[in-house]
């Protein structure tokens, strides 16, 4: 390795993490003016508080990574450009594909560590993260249960619950249905149900059950019932919740879970599984861009290169968003609308370097 690869590399890494540590602090401050009196509400230690705020810095850092390193590169090669540094390098007779590998190898660093943190470490601090939101930080009580969860939990078996409380994992207007060939067989209803760590139970208040038997209904009513059934109290959460707090095994084992059972949201959970995938990779694709447009000199100098690097950024965040709320909205591939953003930019990017080459 060249000593001009090392100089590019650690110039890229050591303005990427500059980037990453001006701005979340930034993002930090601006949540604590608008939380400061669901903090003092609640009367939150410092150390949650802490806790809180890295996880923040995951659940939002992760995603802007890709921003964050297309604004690192347009700056400091903006520079380098403005200094006729890279006039230099290219009229000592390196290639513009020679120059570009520095970048690449730069790119690929944050690439692995973007897509390991997003697989492994991410959806562990967003389930702490959401948990936090829904206990502390909901604006009122309906906004902290999770509603309207019909779900099918085996081949003849179905559940239902009108609202989810996470936090004291607890569910409410509880139903279950078991079938044979489409005939009821039992049915069991609840005010709520609760599951009980201690005793690893389910725990029915209000508990009324009605089980078929050829042309008999046998009806049975308790104030307080304890049995188990077959399905875990997370099962209850948020769909959508659940997949973003799930690593990558598990995710694809939920995922097959939601297919068998039909669920509506499998495109949400597809939509997830590839962006876990399509970000790292814009990483890249991003970087190549930044290089091409702020490689070459112009009148504005480093401002006009910020301001277009900026702009694209934005257009970025624009398609990523876009294409994701079709996804949810309608019936759009959700392979499509997570590497859509990076095709279109992949184009752009193409474009742009051959303007830079020549």
């Amino acid at each position: 390795m060249r000593i001009l690869d090392v100089y590019i590399i650690k110039k890229f890494l050591l303005t990427f993490l500059m980037m990453f540590l001006l701005f979340i602090p930034i993002g930090i401050l601006v949540d604590i003016s608008e939380k400061i009196d669901k903090f003092k509400e609640h009367e939150l230690s410092f150390t949650q508080i802490l806790d809180y705020y890295s996880d923040f810095v995951w659940y939002y850092g992760y995603f802007l990574f890709p921003i964050f390193v297309f604004l690192s590169v347009i700056w400091f090669t903006s520079k380098l450009s403005s200094n006729s540094e890279i006039t230099a390098i290219l009229s000592s007779g390196i290639s513009f594909n020679r120059f570009l590998r520095p970048y690449i190898i730069s790119a690929l660093i944050i690439f692995l560590f973007s897509a390991f943190s997003g697989m492994f470490i991410v959806p562990e601090k967003n389930k702490s993260f959401n948990e936090f939101q829904f206990k502390y930080l909901s604006k009122n009580k309906k906004d902290r249960n999770l509603s309207n969860l019909y779900k099918q939990i085996s081949e003849n078996e179905y559940i239902y619950v009108s609202s989810y409380n996470p936090t004291r994992s607890q569910a409410y207007n509880f139903s279950y249905e078991l079938f044979n060939e489409n005939k009821l067989l039992k049915k069991i209803t609840a005010r709520n149900i609760r599951w009980i760590e201690d005793d690893s139970i389910f725990r029915l208040t209000d508990f009324f059950k009605r089980t078929y038997n050829e042309e008999l209904e046998i009806i049975e009513s308790r104030r307080i019932y304890d049995t188990i059934f077959n399905f875990k109290i997370d099962d209850l959460s948020s769909l959508k919740y659940q997949a973003k707090a799930l690593n990558f095994f598990e995710l694809n084992d939920f995922i097959n879970e939601e297919r068998a059972s039909g669920s509506p949201l499998l495109n949400d959970h597809l939509l997830e599984k590839n962006r876990r995938f399509s970000i790292p990779f814009s990483v890249i694709i991003l970087t190549l861009l930044a290089v091409s447009v702020s490689s070459f000199k112009r009148r504005g100098g480093i401002g006009i290169n910020l301001a277009f690097g900026i702009s694209l950024a934005f257009i970025f965040i624009f398609f990523d968003k876009f294409f994701s709320v079709l996804v949810v909205k309608t019936d759009l591939n959700a392979m499509l609308g997570a590497w859509a953003p990076n095709f279109v930019f992949l184009l752009i990017t193409m474009q742009i370097m051959k303007i830079a080459k020549k």
